[in-house]
């Protein structure tokens, strides 16, 4: 399985490299974006680690994360992957989603799905797609939820002892859920 560079109006998604740490870094100094998420990065050497294990993750196949570049800045302005990948079963996470405060309630999140689900369904052929947030994080969820994914259940203690919300997306819902973010972007 491939993964590649995924461009939209708004937004680009490019491999991830240990070049991304710093301008990660600067894009991620709001508390609050780390107050939901099951680690906190407070210094450029714990981003650098970040940036390596989710390289790491992509060189043993289990994951492929990208940088999320604003093209109306060409800046980069945060984080999403692939994760949890499983070519046997044809089913993947999309995970550790973070975006500079600068983006929070714009098209930036919605396009980055509608390109990373695309690429799912469409070349990959993935049967499934499932997202996952903790309990707590409920704008996390209802972005989830705003782009038409199905809300499963509860993980209790799954990733560091935290709970879990988990939602998917199925291959026989994908041209609904397609349609759905389309009328969003279009908005």
């Amino acid at each position: 399985m491939s993964f590649g560079d995924l461009e939209g109006e708004r937004v680009k998604l490019q491999p991830i490299e240990i070049k991304h740490a710093d301008p990660l870094f600067h894009c991620s100094r709001n508390e609050k974006l780390w107050e939901k998420l099951p680690i906190q990065v407070n210094t450029l050497d714990e981003m650098r680690e970040f940036v390596q294990a989710a390289i790491t993750g992509r060189e043993s196949g289990e994951q492929f994360p990208y940088v999320v570049i604003d093209k109306t800045t060409n800046r980069i302005i945060g984080t999403t992957r692939y994760l949890r990948i499983s070519t046997l079963h044809k089913h993947l996470n999309i995970g550790w989603t973070w975006y500079a405060e600068e983006v929070w309630r714009t098209r930036v999140n919605t396009e980055a799905k509608y390109l990373l689900l695309t690429q799912a369904f469409e070349l990959w052929k993935a049967v499934r797609v499932e997202l996952i947030t903790t309990t707590d994080h409920l704008t996390s969820q209802k972005a989830i939820e705003r782009i038409g994914a199905t809300k499963e259940g509860v993980l209790r203690k799954k990733y560091n002892n935290r709970d879990y919300v988990i939602y998917s997306i199925i291959d026989d819902e994908w041209d609904a859920v397609k349609t759905r973010l389309e009328t969003l972007l279009k908005q």
